[in-house]
């Protein structure tokens, strides 16, 4: 049955606060996940770009008797070139911890604060918020 205007807002609100919440959960984990992966690239970048003499040549004591132009392009290239795949590795943590953690089924559709009950179409529609109440479909995640 329908809900009354005023409760109708309320549960938008509600609803609309849980998303942007696991939203947020979720890009918090994002960023987590990718800064603990790629932590060696953006050390080695960084190396490398303070201790060119074309960047920002720091008189740092390591720059000036470890790491010279050379070295430090070196570094940089090497930075650039294991991002790739370190990248790919932290999409990988990340997706397998969502899935894990079911992150992604948190989000609640709107259509949940238009009816009360909890079922937010007929038996039989095919809608996405109907996989738990209306139809009987298998699971896209097993």
């Amino acid at each position: 049955q329908p809900r009354s205007p005023c409760c109708c807002l309320a549960w938008t609100l509600l609803i609309g606060t849980m998303n942007c919440l696991v939203f947020l959960l979720n890009l918090l984990l994002m960023f987590v996940i990718f800064t603990v992966v790629l932590l060696p690239t953006i050390v080695v970048v960084y190396f490398g770009f303070q201790c060119h003499s074309q960047v920002l040549h720091s008189s740092a004591r390591y720059c000036k008797s470890i790491l010279d132009d050379n070295s430090s392009s070196a570094l940089i290239i090497l930075g650039f070139v294991i991002m790739s795949p370190l990248l790919v590795v932290a999409m990988a943590i990340y997706c397998s911890l969502a899935r894990r953690l079911q992150l992604l089924v948190c989000f609640q559709p709107y259509s949940l604060a238009l009816y009360k009950g909890g079922r937010c179409c007929h038996p039989g529609e095919g809608a996405l918020c109907c996989a738990r109440g209306c139809s009987r479909q298998l699971k896209a995640w097993v």
